[in-house]
């Protein structure tokens, strides 16, 4: 009863039914078809955790800039080297006390000489890399989650694969290339006031401050393409997306077109704020993943915290900026390594090509088994038919994915129920042919058949836990299916046949079998 309960939903197409008890029995859902039965789209993401190291070091180089101004400590010069060291230059080695003063408070940076007594290395302390690394890749796996969530695919798998990889399966997908876009957008949101007495000229010939850098202004025409407007914009920003509390599209009352509303937090208000007031009648770029969208001229204060991004977008383009901004940035650059889709007609072509060969050999094993053992093998066949409704009901109240590789270890699981039947019911018409009685010849046939049918089910199980111990996801998917078809079997083999046999020959007092 408890199988069908759960079985119900996939059967009736419902994609749920109410919970009978709440505290024992969870509530039945659909069966959850994988994206090889249902179409849709498997990634593999690499996290580039080396970004997420080079982008702490630059956080740490500003902080240390912004500590030796306000100290008047005088630095000659401050550069990043590589991607996880700094080297600070000082204009007198007088100064050395007030930066050693200022590191104090930096416990996760290292401190060593540099060419002269002038000069200081700062470095990553000893396992700090591989922090900010681990860091990165879990905090990309949550930003991913958010951003699918909100994008509204239906039971997403994301999981994080190995160090640096992150596993999302988006089954049911409909457009896999927007998915793609809102997934690999670092979405990365920054205010940078514009640097009005640059030379455009030498910036576009490398010629830039090392406190500078030479960015595009977004052309319009709803595609993100990088216009030919450049400006030269202070590397450091005055404010960043990560003090945002809400990212709505709207649309402006002027030109019309989508435009993506944001507010920021009390923190972000204050900063904007001071900003605003401090740099009137300067421009300030809105800069998305080192693209500006916009660069307005400050007319006066912005003390209410809200600001408005606009860039001749698409409703859609709107939808998906504000989800990754709601979302948040992510910490480092993702790639994609494998990107497999598959369709839904693929999809629905398999689910048909596998009901037609479950039912071809079904009806072929049910057909053998009944004219070959009679009424015995009637009774096996109900045995095989209990175990599937078991297998499945069970699958769904797990809430597991049903995919091909797990139909299979659903097939191979039917194969070994049959072969434990056809060995109970050999060793049943041996018994008969010593002449025994029909009720000695199948205790007789299950007690011989017992270790034989314990034993292959066990190394089954046993090879089944390694699969799934070690195997990626279709893999275990088959290690479930097989292990649950094999106790299912232990079950109705065992156990459920010969119930029906005791009743049988109690009932009737059976002096011939039909086997």
């Amino acid at each position: 009863m408890i199988a069908g309960y759960y079985l119900f939903p996939t059967l009736s197409g419902r994609p749920s039914l109410p919970s009978l008890l709440p505290p024992l029995l969870p509530r039945a859902e659909r069966l959850n078809l994988g994206l090889d039965l249902q179409g849709g789209m498997h990634l593999v993401l690499e996290v580039a955790t080396e970004k997420a190291i080079e982008n702490t070091i630059d956080r740490l180089l500003a902080e240390l800039r912004r500590e030796t101004e306000k100290d008047s400590i005088a630095v000659e010069r401050m550069t990043r080297e590589g991607n996880d060291r700094i080297r600070v230059k000082l204009q007198a080695k007088e100064g050395l006390e007030g930066l050693r003063r200022i590191l104090k408070d930096y416990s996760n940076l290292e401190q060593s000489g540099g060419a002269d007594p002038t000069e200081l290395v700062l470095s990553l302390a000893s396992g700090e890399a591989k922090r900010i690394q681990e860091s990165a890749v879990r905090q990309s796996l949550e930003t991913i989650r958010n951003r699918i969530d909100q994008f509204g695919v239906a039971e997403p798998h994301i999981v994080q694969e190995g160090d640096r990889r992150i596993v999302v399966q988006l089954p049911g997908i409909k457009d896999p290339q927007r998915a793609i876009n809102l997934i690999g957008k670092t979405a990365l949101l920054e205010f940078k006031l514009v640097v009005e007495d640059a030379n455009l000229a030498e910036a576009m010939a490398g010629k830039i401050p090392v406190d500078d850098q030479l960015l595009y202004l977004r052309r319009g025409g709803g595609q993100n393409e990088t216009g030919k407007i450049p400006l030269v914009l202070h590397k450091q920003a005055v404010l960043s997306g990560d003090l945002l509390t809400s990212a709505q599209v709207q649309i402006d009352s002027q030109t019309n077109q989508p435009v993506v509303s944001i507010e920021f937090d009390r923190e972000g208000t204050r900063l904007f704020g001071e900003a605003t007031a401090a740099n009137v009648g300067r421009r300030l770029a809105i800069v998305l993943d080192d693209t500006i969208y916009s660069a307005p001229v400050i007319r006066e204060k912005i003390p209410g915290g809200k600001a408005q991004i606009s860039g001749s977008f698409t409703m859609e383009e709107a939808r998906d900026l504000a989800i990754v901004l709601r979302a948040g940035a992510l910490p480092a650059p993702v790639d994609i390594i494998s990107n497999l889709t598959v369709g839904p007609s693929l999809g629905l072509d398999s689910i048909q090509k596998g009901v037609q060969a479950a039912i071809f050999g079904g009806v072929l094993v049910i057909a053998f088994m009944a004219i070959y053992y009679k009424l015995s093998g009637v009774i096996a066949n109900l045995a095989l038919l209990l175990n599937l409704i078991w297998l499945v009901g069970a699958l769904a109240s797990l809430r597991a994915t049903l995919t091909l590789p797990g139909i299979a270890g659903i097939i191979l699981g039917i194969g070994m129920a049959v072969d434990s039947n056809v060995l109970i019911l050999e060793r049943i018409r041996e018994e008969l042919r010593l002449g025994k009685t029909v009720r000695s010849a199948i205790d007789g046939g299950y007690d011989k058949a017992f270790f034989s049918i314990v034993d292959s089910h066990v190394t089954t199980l046993i090879t089944a836990f390694a699969l799934f111990l070690f195997g990626t996801g279709p893999v275990k998917g088959f290690a479930v299916t097989l292990s649950l078809g094999v106790i299912f079997n232990l079950v109705t083999a065992l156990t459920g046949t010969r119930v029906v046999y005791d009743w049988m020959t109690q009932r009737w007092n059976l002096k011939t079998l039909s086997i």
